[in-house]
């Protein structure tokens, strides 16, 4: 018996390849669980998995020597302190820590510390298109934690005591 000419076996290996590999790609993110022993500040916490040090994704806080710094600390730790950390890595920054979006308790981590203005978006690293911003600008409007400085911007990813702005996102 023959094969339909119209679909040779070597074609369908063409089509069968980039779906096999995009697969691959879609099911090799790395997910880590493990508790949360430590808030470093607002956007750096330690995960008992590991040891990691893990730096929120896509959003950057006040340091804790800066105005809501120990805020932005305080608030991170009443997402995510004691509770049971699920962390989509997305790789290392440049100081070795774990990047990753994080969930506590159901919780999204990245997304509330910016709904509660106890971080922003950061530009540098973020994508375009992500929701952050929406939830920026909606804290941004309702002044709501560090966005109630009259002279705070976010500007580069670190905070300036400049007067605010709203170029920030897109």
């Amino acid at each position: 018996m023959s094969r339909p000419t119209c679909f040779p076996a070597r074609r369908a290996g063409w089509i069968v390849l980039p779906i096999l590999l995009w697969t691959a790609t879609v099911s090799s993110a790395e997910y880590l669980h493990g508790r949360v022993v430590h808030v470093v500040d607002g956007d750096t916490l330690d995960v008992l998995v590991r040891n990691e040090r893990l730096r929120v994704v896509e959003i950057d806080a006040p340091e804790k020597s800066q105005p809501y710094g120990n805020a932005s600390r305080q608030s991170l730790i009443a997402i995510c302190g004691g509770q049971v950390a699920a962390v989509t890595v997305t790789g290392r920054d440049r100081n070795g820590r774990t990047l990753g979006a994080v969930s506590c308790a159901g919780t999204d981590a990245n997304s509330e510390q910016v709904r509660r203005g106890m971080a922003w978006v950061f530009d540098r690293y973020a994508q375009p298109a992500s929701p952050l911003y929406a939830v920026q600008n909606e804290a941004r409007d309702a002044r709501r934690g560090l966005w109630a400085m009259s002279a705070f911007c976010a500007a580069g990813g670190m905070a300036s005591l400049v007067a605010p702005t709203d170029t920030l996102g897109p």
